[in-house]
């Protein structure tokens, strides 16, 4: 499918041959980098990266909705309202971590197939199943805390837990998670991952802060944009990818392997939603569209925008003042190239975290081959996506 069917919803006036296919997306070259995929040969079946991992995300929203529990019926009520079935998002965190778990899990001599063998092939993948657990309420918590600055009315297609329960209830349930999150990392035992994790946190509330404290200069550079962009997105799953390695025992150049795939893959996410903020429905994102913009939130489409019409940071620095100049910052941005340039950022960094794949060390184990194909897929995937 053509990725221009996504793009480009408020530039009607601009030439529909202008606007960039999937096949330009894959070959651009732009930046200097080659944005092919390499363990996804012609030759290669597309595996589906959640049939893989399918029985054991089950399990994991199973555990979740279990440890939500709380004293008080409602808070309880409230820590689970994101992890009810049918409301559980997209799981791409959790994922990508199993299938990472799997793509590291080569055997050695200590994990031979005998008795004791299998006792500590399990016992390793329940902590990893640990990690993606850990991930997703870490991830959740975020979004509740989210919804609760931005003042969002909706999120994966229903009313925000804050629209819906209040403020203070969402911003307990946010802590609950994270509580739960920290008793479940405490219960590996492993500094290093401990440590991984907390700065994961760090970096989710260094984020959020850059976010809330810019000031209009700041907002404006790429450099800040892209810091804030890694540790509100890109630091969660990085960190997490990291640590399923060093709970396998992998050497440090692996995980700093597995931790590029998560950083790059993250950053590639984050840049393709934001073009959809200005590209998709509020029906398909689950969310109300122009949301940032509206915020006086500057993303990657309006920064490259601005490299081409300077005039857009008079109408940019009032727009959450005067809703009239949304349509003229839309405008510009329909005549520029900034969803053009954004969408080849997001392929540089998705061929990025392909690359980290494609450098893993050789493994003859059909899972772990499997699941490298499976992440490498989705590093095509979050590229063109439309919700």
């Amino acid at each position: 499918m053509l990725f221009s069917q996504l793009v480009y919803r408020i530039a009607a006036r601009t030439p529909r041959n202008s606007l960039p296919s999937r096949r330009w997306i894959l070959s651009h070259r732009r930046y200097g980098h080659q944005p092919t995929f390499r363990n996804s040969n012609e030759n290669k079946k597309h595996l589906d990266p959640v049939s893989l991992v399918g029985d054991e995300l089950s399990l994991i929203s199973m555990r979740l909705r279990s440890m939500v529990v709380a004293e008080v019926p409602e808070l309880a009520s409230a820590a689970g309202y994101f992890f009810k079935e049918g409301v559980e998002g997209k799981k791409l965190c959790p994922t990508v971590i199993l299938l990472m778990a799997t793509a590291l899990n080569v055997c050695t001599p200590e994990l031979s197939p005998n008795v004791l063998g299998n006792t500590l092939i399990l016992d390793l993948r329940r902590r990893q199943q640990c990690i993606a657990e850990i991930t997703e309420m870490i991830h959740v918590a975020s979004l509740i805390h989210d919804d609760v600055l931005d003042d969002a009315d909706t999120r994966r297609g229903i009313g925000s837990l804050s629209s819906v329960m209040g403020n203070k209830l969402a911003i307990l349930a946010g802590d609950l998670l994270i509580s739960r999150a920290l008793v479940a990392l405490a219960s590996l035992k492993h500094i290093e991952v401990v440590s991984l994790m907390a700065t994961a946190l760090k970096n989710l509330v260094s984020g959020e802060t850059m976010q809330m404290t810019a000031t209009f200069e700041q907002r404006c550079s790429m450099e800040c944009y892209m810091q804030k962009t890694y540790n509100k997105t890109a630091a969660l799953v990085s960190n997490s990818c990291k640590a399923v390695a060093y709970l396998s025992g992998q050497r440090e150049e692996v995980a700093t392997l597995a931790f590029e795939y998560g950083k790059n893959l993250g950053l590639a996410y984050q840049l393709i939603d934001d073009i959809l903020d200005f590209t998709g429905t509020s029906a398909s994102l689950g969310k109300a569209s122009l949301t940032d913009l509206r915020n006086g939130i500057i993303t990657a489409p309006i920064l490259f925008a601005m490299e081409e019409f300077p005039q857009l940071r008079a109408f940019i620095n009032s727009s959450s003042d005067n809703p009239a100049n949304v349509d003229v910052i839309l405008e510009y941005l329909g005549k520029s190239h900034g969803i053009q340039r954004t969408t080849e950022l997001a392929v540089k960094h998705a061929s990025l975290a392909a690359a980290a794949i494609d450098s893993l060390p050789e493994t003859r184990d059909v899972d772990a081959t499997n699941a490298r194909t499976a992440l490498v897929h989705i590093t095509q995937k979050i590229i063109t996506r439309n919700k």
